[in-house]
């Protein structure tokens, strides 16, 4: 072996074989050519930079077309791009054959552009007819083709989803610049959709019947597909109507059935601004692509139906708002569950109910019923059991019945529906030997949850009785957010005797309540705890104000711009939905994470801030009121209480506060036969001049009196922790009973904001006992 001798240089070798080099570049859109590659291009035999529209000029434009699919496939599989181009004179005749081998390789930035390079080489033409075999990357990328317009087609929801991705199909080595969809209505054809011509060109085709002498009708009535080649064959076997498709200029068609179910729905036709001979190859990708269109059209045409009928059924089910009512704003949203029949159990209604207030002389104000239920399930029986229990409440409340009375028939009239369903309406049976149910009909079972609140719009006060709810959500003035909890009964239909109690809330001027069913707060992975938190981060701010001064006002605590009335609720109502609504909002990723949505219904009620029509009081206020046979709610107005000073600057005041409020509360159910009533207002700007007033009334006239308890008395501390950790302190006699009340200013940690001696500590175990006794009572 002689190795002393080296090998040729490239060039030399590449140009005794006649190969070409070319280099294109997609990015700056040029083309790089040495004197071989310019000779097989019938250009100058000479190295040169040009414009990729020069190079694109020489090459027959089928074949420019194949090229994108070749280079695309050769960039996913990381493989060479092969591919036979018909070299075109300026004439438009085939001067010759060329082959090119060339290595894509993704450049720029993003990474979208391409440099392709490679090599050109003149091979033997291919017989007449047979294109499509020229090479063996043509089927290559058919297949490649055919894949990706399947996922395409198969993703498609809509008729119209359907006609944009069929238009943007790009087949491989033949492309139409013209696309139409035709169905069947009535015995004629119908234009469903059409790509590459303008809108109206489709109007001489429209209530063409089927016995037309015209190509899609040819389709639609014999089921074979009918292939054009040139203009001159479509006149001779279609001379009635080729004056319909002359003005198109087009040089090619196909048409070809849309089959599913075994029966055709319609026609496609593809046009072309070339001639096409529409070998067998072409021929199949045309009937392939035909047949997935027919198949998507068949599932999105199914897919709105269905919809259809599901949001006809919503919307006759779900109520619209009615007319204003004088002093509040009232805002409503329902978003169906994202699949399946995207209609489900949720619901929301306002209902005027007869009369005035009850037991009062109200002169003839109007009260309303707003009501917000979930009826287990997301189908279409969710959604007729949701629609019956509807029309059910507003019958019972037309009646006039208190809210307790309302839920109480409601669970009976559910309970009534199930019993039915189970046993059939003569009550008999499909029961066992033993009696017993057979255990498949007990997964018809379905319950309900639903809040009614009755309101009178002029007081602010709201009667709210609870079936198995979430409790109902309130804004404050300043935007503070809490959970109000109400006293609640099972859901309806559970027990047909169950009881509903009612809980008295007043809803201040200026304070907003929110309504809604678990979805909007359990959509995206979330618990109840992380998904209230993340309501109450966007109930918290409605909306920026309309100025620096306004916003320096309402901190203030000058509440004189009210942020939600008017279209701010509404904006809040559409953020609230919006918040939970997408990927953006899910809480837990993963496969795991069940990701069915749930159908979400929202109801906000706001007072307007001057509905009173007298001052407006800055601050915060919370009322909770507490009957004797509810000692376990002492818990919930400590809660309270500590919402409603989250952010206060000391957390030992917090403390003490929430100390000397489950003492007077306590006293209240302990020493007499009433119910105890809290109310509790934060008044002044929070920058830590704020002043906490709480009041605690109930109807005895019995007052306190101060008592010294000895050390192991386990009672007789109240007021000597009413003198020890509040500001002021006292008892005030009403008409009927007495309220007792303590304040106490804020200052920041380790101050007792003032200048006297720090007052002595109560002595530690007789703390921890007294909170013991208050925990147990």
């Amino acid at each position: 072996m002689r190795t002393e001798d080296s090998l040729p240089d490239v060039r030399d070798v590449l140009a005794a074989v006649a190969t070409g080099l070319w280099r294109w570049d997609n990015a700056r859109g040029v083309v790089t050519i040495d004197a071989e590659a310019a000779r097989l291009l019938g250009l100058p035999e000479e190295a040169a930079v040009l414009p990729e529209t020069v190079v694109r000029a020489r090459f027959h434009p089928v074949d420019w077309n194949e090229i994108n699919g070749v280079v695309s496939l050769a960039l996913t599989e990381n493989t060479l791009a092969e591919v036979r181009l018909r070299v075109m004179d300026g004439d438009g005749r085939v001067l010759r054959t060329v082959r090119s081998r060339s290595k894509p390789e993704r450049i720029g930035p993003e990474r979208r552009d391409v440099l392709l390079t490679g090599t050109l080489q003149e091979v033997s033409e291919p017989p007449a007819g047979s294109r499509a075999a020229v090479t063996g990357d043509w089927r290559r990328s058919r297949e490649a083709f055919l894949l990706d317009a399947g996922r395409a087609l198969a993703e498609a929801r809509s008729t119209d989803e359907v006609l944009r991705v069929a238009a943007g199909l790009s087949m491989p080595g033949f492309s139409p610049d013209g696309l139409a969809v035709f169905g069947i209505e009535g015995g004629k054809l119908t234009v469903v959709g059409h790509h590459g011509q303008n809108s109206g060109d489709e109007e001489p085709f429209l209530d063409m019947t089927l016995e037309t002498s015209y190509p899609a009708a040819d389709v639609v009535r014999t089921g074979r597909a009918v292939y054009l080649s040139s203009p001159d064959e479509y006149r001779e076997r279609y001379p009635l109507t080729w004056p319909l498709a002359s003005r198109f200029d087009r040089q090619s068609w196909a048409f070809l059935p849309l089959v599913a179910g075994g029966r055709t729905i319609g026609a496609w036709m593809a046009a072309f601004a070339y001639r096409v001979y529409f070998t067998p190859d072409e021929r199949s990708v045309l009937t392939t692509v035909a047949r997935m269109l027919a198949q998507a059209l068949s599932r999105a045409g199914d897919a709105e139906s269905a919809r259809e009928l599901t949001d006809g059924l919503q919307r006759t089910m779900l109520p619209t708002l009615g007319p204003s009512i004088p002093g509040m704003s009232v805002a409503a949203r329902y978003i169906p569950t994202g699949g399946g029949l995207q209609v489900g159990g949720d619901w929301y209604d306002m209902i005027p109910l007869p009369g005035a207030a009850h037991g009062e002389e109200t002169g003839g104000t109007q009260r309303y019923a707003f009501v917000i239920g979930d009826v287990q399930g997301h189908d279409v029986r969710a959604a007729g059991l949701m629609g019956q229990l509807r029309i059910a409440l507003r019958a019972y409340a037309a009646e006039g019945h208190r809210p307790d009375a309302v839920l109480a028939r409601a669970t009976r009239f559910l309970s009534g529906i199930m019993t039915s369903r189970i046993y059939g309406s003569s009550g008999g049976g499909n029961k066992g030997e033993d009696g017993a149910l057979p255990v498949d009909e007990y997964a018809e079972l379905r319950f309900a949850t639903c809040l009614y609140i009755e309101a009178d719009p002029s007081t602010g006060v709201l009667e709210v009785a609870r079936a198995g709810h979430p409790d109902p959500v309130i804004r404050m003035p300043d935007g503070t957010v809490l959970l109000r909890p109400t006293t609640g009964g099972l859901p309806l239909g559970i027990d047909p005797d169950a009881d509903y109690p009612i809980t008295r809330i007043v809803l201040e001027p200026g304070e907003t309540i929110m309504l809604c069913t678990d979805g909007l707060i359990e959509t995206g992975g979330h618990d109840f705890a992380t998904g209230f938190d993340r309501i109450r981060a966007i109930m918290e701010r409605p909306g920026p104000p309309a100025s620096d001064e306004a916003e320096q006002g309402r901190d203030a605590g000058t509440p004189d711009r009210d942020l939600l009335s008017g279209d701010g609720l509404e904006d809040l109502a559409d953020r609230l939905v919006q918040a939970v609504h997408g990927p953006s909002s899910y809480h837990r990723p993963g496969p795991l994470v069940d990701r069915r949505d749930d159908d979400i219904a929202v109801l906000l009620m706001h007072r307007d801030l001057h509905a009173t029509g007298g001052p407006v009081t800055a601050g915060r206020r919370t009322v909770v009121s507490i009957r004797q046979d509810e000692g376990r709610r002492i818990s919930e107005a400590r809660q309270q209480l500590r919402a409603v000073m989250h952010d206060w600057a000391d957390e030992e005041q917090v403390d003490s506060a929430v100390l000397l409020l489950s003492e007077l509360l306590t006293n209240v159910l302990v020493h007499t036969e009433g119910d105890g009533l809290l109310t509790a207002e934060l008044l002044g700007p929070p920058d830590g001049s704020r002043c906490l007033r709480v009041e605690v009334s109930d109807p005895s006239d019995a007052l306190p009196h101060k008592r010294a308890p000895g050390e192991l008395a386990s009672s007789g501390r109240g007021l000597v922790l009413l003198d020890l950790l509040a500001d002021a302190w006292g008892v005030d006699p009403q008409g009927t009973g007495k309220c007792i009340w303590f304040e106490m200013a804020e200052h920041e940690p380790g101050s007792d904001g003032s200048a006297e001696d720090e007052v002595p500590e109560l002595d530690e175990a007789a703390l921890d006992r007294l909170a013991e006794a208050a925990e147990n009572l």
